[in-house]
């Protein structure tokens, strides 16, 4: 068996197949992609007093179809080697102001955001180690771009 720890999945399928279907979603890309579009009026940021560069969240995206390959690396390696656990992410991070200013700009839209209080429990910084994972398997991730992958899932919410 194969366990994949996954970090923040996000965007959609570059065809347009598939993508997150839900309208009330918390995940910030797509809380962000939704309030581009006029489907909310405004978005949170929850807590701005971080010890992070920007004083915001710093989380690790990556796009649905790298963790899909990833997925099949995982059970190609492990139908050889037997099971094992991979962390799945890029190994970087994005600030929420970040992923922020990147929606705004893919979308060509100034949406309303707004400061809220931090959320308890909130870690400042969580980063994969996806090192194992990409030693031990032949995956390498394609859409490593976060402009791409809001695009994606803008796309995406736009169909639904």
């Amino acid at each position: 068996f194969a366990i994949l720890r996954y970090f923040n999945v996000a965007g959609a399928d570059e065809e347009g197949l598939i993508g997150q279907n839900y309208p009330n979603a918390t995940h910030l890309i797509k809380v962000a992609v939704q309030t581009a579009l006029g489907k909310r009026d405004s978005m949170g940021i929850f807590g701005d007093d971080y010890a992070t560069k920007d004083g915001t969240c710093v989380r690790d995206y990556i796009h649905v179809s790298d963790l899909a390959d990833a997925h099949i690396s995982a059970l190609d390696y492990i139908s050889q080697n037997g099971s094992e656990t991979f962390n799945v992410g890029y190994g970087r991070g994005f600030s929420v102001k970040e992923v922020i200013e990147t929606a705004k700009k893919v979308s060509g839209v100034n949406f309303k955001v707004l400061n809220a209080p931090r959320r308890d429990g909130d870690p400042a910084i969580l980063i994969s180690n996806a090192s194992k994972l990409r030693s031990l398997t032949s995956w390498k991730p394609k859409r490593d771009d976060l402009a791409l992958i809001i695009k994606t899932a803008l796309e995406w919410e736009k169909r639904i």
